[in-house]
């Protein structure tokens, strides 16, 4: 019984650090220097998710996050970014597509709570039983 309110958990983990990575990208949609001022344009972050809790136990767990390096070019010449052809590479973000994320991982955090709230319940209606 409690093995599933630790399934429940490592998806809500899960989800908190996807929502995290999206939280990231739309914030540094158009960043092109790091925090040094150099020319190094934000690459978008994409949480991939794995089997199991990390520790062996049953679940999800965040694999790794990887950062895509597609970027866009926009042409700006006086831009002292520019490369020799006059264009500034800036992240390929596409601030729809990170809400539908935001929405589906808000959506599916959301069920994990249920699911964990329904657990508790037969929890407590087990012991109310045994009592």
């Amino acid at each position: 019984m409690f093995g599933s309110l630790d399934i429940s958990t490592s998806a809500l983990v899960a989800q908190r650090v996807r929502m995290e990575a999206i939280s990231a990208n739309v914030a540094g949609s158009n960043a092109i220097t790091n925090e040094q001022g150099e020319y190094d344009p934000f690459r978008r972050r994409i949480p991939v998710f794995a089997q199991g809790d990390g520790h062996g136990g049953p679940g999800v767990h965040v694999a790794e996050i990887l950062q895509q390096p597609a970027f866009k070019p926009v042409f700006e010449p006086q831009n002292p970014f520019a490369d020799a052809n006059g264009y500034v590479y800036y992240p390929d973000i596409n601030p729809a597509t990170e809400q539908i994320n935001a929405l589906e991982a808000s959506r599916a955090y959301e069920a994990n709570i249920t699911a964990a709230e329904a657990t508790k319940a037969m929890i407590r209606s087990s012991l109310q039983l045994l009592a």
